[in-house]
């Protein structure tokens, strides 16, 4: 009996291997759907890629004013003429633009604006001791207070703030160039 399973397993074995595939047509079909089939997923793909904008949810990320916010500008170059008296800032507009944010409120120890009693002893010192000390800082006021004003600017806002405390300073004298300009 085992001779029997022996010749009938040798003979399936020996016999002819056969694929799925059995004619030249299947062939063909084969051969141009593995070329076609990747092509067309491939497509289907790039187009569920690329369609639409697909924002997250509760996220204006891709909104216009979320895409303005993001490119706009960092800072911007002012061009000024230093000859130019007309160009060159007032003492008030550089206290509003620059000293406000500290002499209004008092931080940072700073003398707030018409306090008598906090500028007097700053008013004996002299305009040129104060003016020094705004251009150069003092204390834990920076430089220019952190601005970017010409010296003449920043006089002008030290008057401004002292007139304001009780002082009597006049107003500074434009830099020489913008002086003979004027004339």
């Amino acid at each position: 009996m085992s001779d029997v399973h022996a010749n009938a397993a040798s003979t399936d074995h020996d016999g002819p291997h056969e694929g799925p595939i059995k004619t030249p047509k299947q062939l063909v079909w084969t051969v141009i759907a593995s070329f076609v089939v990747p092509i067309i997923v491939i497509i289907l793909l790039t187009q569920f890629v690329a369609t639409g904008k697909k924002p997250a949810a509760g996220s204006d990320g891709m909104g216009e004013e979320a895409v303005a916010r993001r490119i706009q500008p960092l800072g911007t170059v002012e061009l000024r003429d230093a000859s130019d008296a007309a160009s060159l800032k007032t003492g008030e507009q550089v206290f509003q633009a620059q000293c406000s944010a500290c002499h209004t409120t008092g931080a940072a120890g700073a003398p707030k604006l018409a306090d008598a009693a906090a500028w007097g002893p700053r008013i004996t010192q002299g305009l040129e001791t104060l003016v020094n000390s705004a251009i150069k800082g003092k204390g834990n006021m920076g430089p220019q207070g952190g601005g970017d004003f010409s010296d003449f600017e920043i006089a002008r806002a030290v008057v401004y703030l002292a007139n304001q405390g009780g002082a009597k300073f006049a107003e500074p004298k434009p830099p020489a160039a913008a002086a003979s300009a004027a004339q």
